[in-house]
């Protein structure tokens, strides 16, 4: 939450006038961590997600591909019972083209995996002629299961 207060501090004019609020200072770290107590992330996430797309001159139809990453999310790494370590990841869907990422979601491993998240942001998406690009992770028989898809190809 320090980076988005720092952000804040960073852009305060600049988001004050593009939020039409009339803030004296900028909102705190603690603010922050109580907004995303009171909020439905995945509903700002998809908010944030439409209006990023609908900044792109003729929106979802001027994506031509789209590149699929998941990273693991710094010092979120905690070991398990079993020998083994959990952690907190986050897909992201970028365009190279436009410069910008079109949708991401965090996930814990011992509760999801990095194909189940993509599969569900990229159905969120009308992508009808669109390129993924993705880890060899996602070229599995079970992540193609769409009669839309064609499945991978290779270069």
């Amino acid at each position: 939450m320090r980076d988005l207060e720092r952000f804040a501090i960073r852009h305060h004019g600049v988001l004050t006038e593009a939020l039409g609020l009339e803030l004296r200072r900028p909102p705190s770290d603690s603010s922050f961590r109580y907004f995303f107590l009171q909020v439905d992330v995945a509903a700002l996430c998809a908010a944030i997600r439409d209006w990023t797309i609908a900044q792109i001159h003729g929106g979802a139809a001027d994506l031509d591909q789209l590149i699929c990453d998941g990273k693991t999310l710094r010092g979120s790494i905690e070991p398990t019972a079993g020998g083994g370590s959990a952690f907190i990841a986050q897909v992201t869907l970028y365009s190279a083209a436009l410069g910008v990422a079109i949708s991401q979601a965090c996930y814990a491993t011992g509760q999801n995996h990095e194909r189940a998240v993509l599969k569900k942001l990229l159905g969120e998406l009308d992508l009808e002629g669109v390129l993924i690009q993705a880890d060899a992770l996602h070229t599995q028989k079970p992540f193609f299961g769409s009669s839309q898809s064609r499945g991978p190809t290779s270069s």
